[in-house]
């Protein structure tokens, strides 16, 4: 995001606090690590085409704001980097949940942040969703506690977003499983189980469908309940807003129904965000401490440009805690750009396993087959 005119009286003010706060130029002498560095596991590309990707540019900033050399590790799976954190060759690695899960519970690695989404969240909520008018939505809205759409949905036609998809399948299935819905068949450690259960619970019509394929993925999925191929749709929160919720119809897709024929039924679970992981076997307190706030510090920068104070043009980076404007050249780059650029994400949130991983995890723990599943599909070796 980019600011192209900041008032004037506002920067003059702001860089005069900044100068009598002795904001400017240097790092915390607090915030170091007595000259010790740190390592980041990050899937390298051995050319950038767009340089403001380059996730060295990461690595810099946050020699800067550690006060310690940070340097990269390549890796190119999600299992490397567990790999790598259970080792301790690096510090921190960037993971999904599946693997973040993994690594928090088969080796003890904890979240230390966690990307944010557009409205802030960390997380996305997990829903089923039916047509109004339908049995199961009836039993939600007729504020009867006797009445349960999810035991309702046994024999009907389900609409996943694709096999083991987070929201539109592992999150529902761990719910139904768990909650006594839906009794595994077939082996507990087998995740083609999955399926089994999947078309005893709702039948052999269930739509598992393939990438590629009309029904796949979350507009898939609503598609699907739309053409009244299923009775169910398992998506995210936000997937019918996105695709038939628009005020210009134009934008909607042309198999929508209105929008007030979907009916969310109550949430089950959330799927989280990719988290910033490392080992507290290997990466201390304190040590954890600098780099988590280096870290958090990219949601503070600002870059702006264009603007003039007297006959001096500016240049560079806003940091809305110290008040400081940073005239830098213009290769270099302020948070808000390397949270772009780099991790695509508009934001960090400072979060632990348990606020991140915590409901996912009572989830997909009851999915059977999940943790072999994992461990072969990120390559997991047992030394």
């Amino acid at each position: 995001m980019k600011i192209r005119t900041v008032k004037s009286m506002l920067l003059v003010f702001l860089i005069a606090t900044a100068f009598l706060g002795g904001c400017i130029g240097g790092t915390d002498e607090n915030q170091t690590t007595n000259g010790e560095g740190f390592v980041i596991a990050y899937s390298l590309k051995d050319d950038y085409t767009n340089a403001d990707e380059n996730p060295q540019i990461l690595a810099d900033y946050l020699t800067e704001h550690t006060g310690a050399s940070v340097t990269l590790y390549p890796v190119d799976s999600e299992g490397a980097v567990i790999e790598a954190l259970r080792f301790g060759n690096v510090d921190i690695g960037f993971l999904d949940g599946g693997a973040a899960w993994v690594g928090w519970k088969e080796y003890g690695l904890a979240s230390m942040a966690a990307d944010q989404n557009s409205d802030g969240r960390t997380y996305y909520n997990a829903h089923a969703v039916v047509k109004n008018g339908s049995d199961m939505a009836q039993a939600y809205l007729d504020n009867d506690s006797t009445t349960d759409p999810f035991a309702m949905m046994k024999g009907k036609t389900s609409c996943h977003t694709g096999w083991l998809k987070s929201a539109g399948m592992l999150l529902p299935m761990g719910h139904l499983i768990s909650q006594g819905y839906a009794p595994v068949v077939g082996p507990e450690d087998d995740i083609e189980s999955l399926r089994d259960t999947i078309h005893s619970f709702f039948n052999e019509d269930a739509s598992i469908p393939d990438s590629g394929t009309p029904y796949y993925s979350y507009s898939g999925a609503v598609k699907c309940l739309s053409e009244g191929v299923g009775d169910v749709a398992f998506v995210k929160d936000s997937t019918v807003t996105s695709y038939c919720g628009n005020t210009d119809m134009g934008k909607n897709e042309d198999w929508c129904l209105p929008e007030s024929e979907y009916i969310l039924l109550p949430s089950y679970g959330a799927a989280p965000s990719h988290p910033v992981m490392f080992n507290p076997d290997h990466l201390d307190h304190e040590k954890s401490t600098v780099l988590l706030n280096a870290l958090l510090s990219l949601n503070n920068e600002m870059y702006v440009e264009n603007y003039t104070i007297g006959d001096e043009s500016f240049t560079g980076c806003y940091n809305t805690d110290s008040h400081m404007v940073d005239n830098q050249s213009p290769q270099n780059q302020c948070g808000d750009q390397i949270l772009e650029n780099v991790l695509n994400t508009p934001g960090l949130a400072e979060t632990t396993n348990e606020e991140h991983l915590g409901s996912y995890s009572s989830l997909i723990s009851a999915i059977p087959g999940i943790s072999t599943y994992f461990d072969s599909k990120f390559g997991i070796q047992e030394w």
